[in-house]
Formats: C-alpha cells, structure tokens, sequence
C-alpha cells in the first residue's frame, strides 16, 4: 500500500473569509435587530432598543461582496498603485541593491534587524497611527529576510507586530487613544507615561518572540510555517546589486518621501488620497532618475499592480463581513449583550471583563476609530459604576483594539498584508497566537496594576 506524502492542503484565504461572510449573514437571522442612538459617530450610553429590520434575503452574502469591496476602495486602489510604484522602483535595482548592502552589515545580526525595524513601526503606530502605510515596506522585507536565510513569516512579524504592539499600547495615536480619551471625558494625551512603558515591555516580549522563530529556522529551515510556500519567484534578485549614485538618489527620495508623507499627516491631514498621490509622484521622478523608458514604465506598473490583485480582493472580502453585520442591524446587539455583565464585577476582574470586551468587538469593528465610537460611551460609564478609573477603561479600549488586530480575519490590513507576503492566515495563526498569549498576560498584569494605582 502506498501512502500519500501530499502536505495537507490549508482553506485558502480568500475562501476563509467567504466562509465568514457566509456565517456573518446567518448570524443576523439569529440575533435580534437593534442600535443605540448616536450624536454623530459616537454612542449614546443607555439609548439601546430594538428594532424592526427587514430579514436580510437569502443573496445578501453575494450582493454584499461588491459593496465591500466598494468600502474599502480607498486601501485597495492605495493597494494597486503600492504595487505598480514598488515594481517601478525595484526595476531601477535600488531595492536589490540596498537590500545587498543590508546583508553585508546585517547579514549575521538578525536581532538589530528584527528589534531596530520593529521598534520603529511601533513607534510609528504608537505616535501618528501608521498602519496601511506600511504595505510599501512588505515586499522589501520579504525579499531581505529572505535574502538572511529567514522567511516571510519574519518580515511580516517585524512590520505587523510592530504595528499592532504601538496600536495597543499606542501613546498619542490620533486615531485610537485620543479619540477615546476625548469621548471617555479625560484629558487628551494625559497617562502616556505609562503608556510608554508598556510599548517598550511589549516590543521586548515581540522581539524575543521572533528571534526565537528566527533561531528555529536557522537550525532547521524546514521548520519554517511557509516553507511549502513559493516566494523566491516574487522576490528574485538582480544580478547587478552595485550601490551606484543613481540608485543611492532613488532610495533617498523614497526616504524623503515617507517624511514628507509624515508631516503631512500631522500638519495637513493627509491620508491614503495624498499617500496615493504622493507614489505616483515618486515613481516618475525615480524613473527619470533610474533612466527606465516611459513603456517599460507602464509595463512594470502594470506587472506590479496585477500581482496584488488576490490582495485587493482579501480586502474588500474582509469589509464584506462588516457590511453584512450592519446590513443586518445587529453590530449592535453583540455589543450591548457582551457590555452588561460588566457591572455586576469587582473593580480588578470588571477591567480585565472589559479588555475582554473590546476583542471580541475588534472582530466586528476592526476599525479602531470606529470601535471608540461604538464601545467607550458604553464603557466609561461603566467604569464609573465598577471603580474603575476612565483611564484604565482607554486602556483596555487599547489592548483589545491592537494586539486583535494581528489576528482577526475581519482586519482588511492584515489580510491583505498576509496575502501581499504570501502567507496562508492559517499559517499565521500558528505564529502569532503563542504572542497574544504573552502579550495578553502583560495586559491583564497592567490593568491590575492600573486598577491598584488608581491610573
């Protein structure tokens, strides 16, 4: 008898979502229909009430796919254009030939790799809330770690790690905590210092993560969770790696580019539009610079553009979920069911319930502006009733929101950032759920030491 050596063949990414699309759509004939009133945005505490809603028809998990992909259009036309620009810049060898240069210095110190480049987008989250900015970075990463006798895994871990560490522990974020504070009725940008800490603790925790997984792979490549994954064809390198002033000027202007990118966040409210904008901006000044012809221009655009297409499509199927839990008016219900056991707790145990709370809402709203909205007009008062202070209350709101964002499918971002580095979710999974176990101690740990000190 012959026995199959066939690797077991995982649900693929794209038909995991569908299935929860699917599931998301029989959840509202099982949940009643309700909502709380709203000034604008934002929850009115003790407003929730029934509602009639019309039964969703039976086609709405179909129908609600193209409306997904039609509310994340602003990530997944930034996806296409990420993906053309990248490939312009890469035909001019300045990606390979920095990534050469990185190996030559970092080649046989992985962790100042992996803790440098971590830290940083931590405290690009922490301090002006980055997240889809980081796409461009994806493929770069991929192709250098994979280039140190690392994979994908690594490189997404730096990046996505990094980033949901400085949402969780985020200390000025404009999107998250001081969207939260201004609602909970609390000083603005006051309790950062402990703040700061934690994202130093939790960017250790992560980096020792890695580095173990780095370990692992270096004593036995085959250890690797995508090891049965095809990447070497996506991020082949050039021939020619010379560091020359023409490529050096390119990767200077990307550079520039990204501060630019930056201060315009912060000083005129950019956002993707002006990010967008900004790539088209660089990839014809690279071009001119790197001496690419105009056609061979399109042609890489297009090439790089076409390869995220299965990415873009991860995106709007993740927003598809979200648009039939709304369709069915029942967002809501969840959230009002899973806020009132709070409080019949103590003080320590009601915090801990709360940053229970806001993970399981992350799955539903993975938005972290949106779910401030939703949860902490619910949640301060709450606070008020358990003893809890309305700090502590962000603070959970925080925890719940960043650390679930490096895990729940319904986060447009992280599939499509998995999808961009060819990772299956399954795979991922299997790396990041023994993090969030630590992370999640270092959580609880805080909020007890929070509840303790009156923070």
């Amino acid at each position: 008898m012959v026995t199959s050596t066939r690797p077991r063949v995982f649900p693929d990414s794209l038909v995991l979502l569908f299935g929860l699309i699917v599931i998301a759509q029989l959840v509202t004939y099982v949940l009643p229909a309700g909502e709380f009133e709203r000034d604008g945005p934002q929850v009115i505490p003790g407003t929730y009430h029934y509602v009639d809603a019309a039964t969703l028809p039976p086609t709405t998990f179909l129908t609600a796919i193209p409306a997904g992909l039609a509310a994340a259009q602003d990530i997944i036309f930034f996806v296409f254009i990420v993906g053309g620009v990248i490939a312009v810049i890469r035909a001019t060898g300045a990606i390979d030939a920095l990534i050469a240069s990185a190996m030559r210095y970092l080649g046989g110190r992985p962790a100042m790799l992996i803790a440098g480049m971590m830290t940083l987008f931590a405290l690009g989250s922490s301090t002006i809330g980055m997240a889809e900015e980081y796409l461009p970075f994806v493929p770069i990463l991929v192709a250098m770690c994979l280039a140190m006798r690392m994979d994908a895994v690594v490189a997404v871990g730096i990046i996505y790690i990094g980033a949901g560490v400085g949402y969780a522990c985020a200390a000025i974020n404009p999107f998250t905590v001081q969207i939260a504070q201004r609602i909970a009725g609390i000083e603005l940008m006051s309790g950062q210092g402990l703040r700061w800490v934690l994202l130093l603790v939790c960017v250790a925790v992560s980096v020792d993560h890695l580095l173990r997984y780095v370990r692992l792979l270096r004593q036995d490549p085959k250890a690797s969770l995508v090891a049965d994954v095809g990447h070497i064809d996506s991020f082949q390198a050039f021939a020619d790696t010379d560091l020359s002033p023409r490529r050096a000027t390119v990767i200077v202007l990307f550079a520039v580019a990204m501060g630019v990118f930056v201060y315009g966040v912060n000083a005129w409210d950019w956002y993707l539009t002006e990010l967008a904008a900004l790539f088209v901006a660089l990839a014809i000044v690279v071009a001119v610079i790197g001496g690419l012809e105009p056609n061979r221009v399109a042609t890489e655009f297009s090439r790089g553009a076409a390869e995220l297409t299965k990415t873009a499509l991860l995106i709007g199927f993740a927003r598809t979920i979200e648009v039939v839990l709304t369709e069915g008016r029942v967002i809501d219900t969840v959230i009002h069911a899973i806020a009132q056991p709070l409080q019949r707790l103590p003080s320590a145990i009601s915090a801990i319930a709360m940053l229970g709370v806001q993970t399981v809402c992350n799955f539903f709203i993975p938005s972290g502006s949106g779910q401030a909205y939703v949860t902490m007009p619910i949640m301060a008062p709450l606070a008020d009733l358990t003893d809890v202070s309305r700090q502590t209350a962000v603070l959970a709101y925080q925890f719940g929101d960043g650390f679930t964002n490096m895990l729940v499918p319904t986060n447009a971002v992280l599939m499509g950032i998995l999808a961009l580095a060819h990772i299956p979710y399954q795979r991922w999974v299997r790396f990041v759920v023994p993090l969030l176990v630590k992370l999640y101690l270092v959580a609880i740990l805080a909020l007890f030491f929070a509840v303790w000190s009156g923070y």
